[in-house]
C-alpha cells in the first residue's frame, strides 16, 4: 500500500468512528481540551502503525488500547509536570443520559464518575458507556478480568456513597 492509499484509509476509519473515539476521549479524561490532545495523540500512534492496525480484526479494540494508555500516560506526566494543555480541534459530544435519570442527575453522575480514580473511572467508561464486556475492558486495560471486576465495583461503591452524599 503506498502512502497515498494509506492517507486514505485512514482517513476513511477516522471519519466513520470520530464520534465514538472523540466520545470515549472524553469520557476518559472529563475534559474537552484533554481529551482532544489525547485523541490527537493516539491517532498519531495509529497512523504510524496503520498498516499493522487495519490488517487485525477489530481495529476499535488496538485504538481504545492505545487511549487508554495514553491517558494513563498523561496522568503520571501531570503528576510529574502538572501541565495544561489547551485546544479545541474536535467537537466531542457529552456522555448520554443513562436510561431512568433524567438530564440533571446525568450530569450529576458524571461530575462524580470524574472525580474517580483513574483505572476506576477507565474501568467504568469502558464497561458502562461503551459497553464492553469484562473480559473486552480487560483487554483494553492490560489486566485481568477480576481486576476489572475490582475496579468496578469499587467505583459503583464510590458512586453509591457520593450519590446518596449529595442527596441527604
Amino acid at each position: 500500500m503506498d502512502d497515498a492509499e494509506r492517507r486514505a484509509d485512514f482517513t476513511a476509519y477516522v471519519r466513520a468512528r470520530e464520534q465514538a473515539l472523540a466520545r470515549l476521549a472524553y469520557l476518559l479524561t472529563g475534559d474537552r481540551d484533554h481529551a482532544d490532545d489525547l485523541l490527537q495523540n493516539a491517532l498519531a500512534k495509529v497512523y504510524r502503525n496503520w498498516a499493522r492496525v487495519r490488517s487485525v480484526e477489530l481495529p476499535d479494540a488496538y485504538v481504545r488500547r492505545i487511549m487508554v494508555n495514553e491517558n494513563n500516560s498523561r496522568w503520571r506526566r501531570m503528576l510529574r509536570r502538572h501541565e495544561s494543555p489547551g485546544s479545541h480541534v474536535i467537537e466531542v459530544l457529552d456522555p448520554p443520559t443513562p436510561a431512568g435519570l433524567d438530564a440533571s442527575e446525568s450530569i450529576d453522575l458524571w461530575r462524580h464518575v470524574q472525580g474517580l480514580p483513574t483505572q476506576q473511572r477507565a474501568a467504568i467508561v469502558l464497561r458502562y458507556y461503551e459497553d464492553l464486556s469484562e473480559a473486552q475492558t480487560a483487554d483494553v486495560l492490560g489486566c485481568s478480568v477480576g481486576t476489572v471486576k475490582s475496579h468496578t465495583s469499587r467505583a459503583i461503591s464510590a458512586l453509591r456513597s457520593r450519590m446518596s452524599e449529595a442527596t441527604a
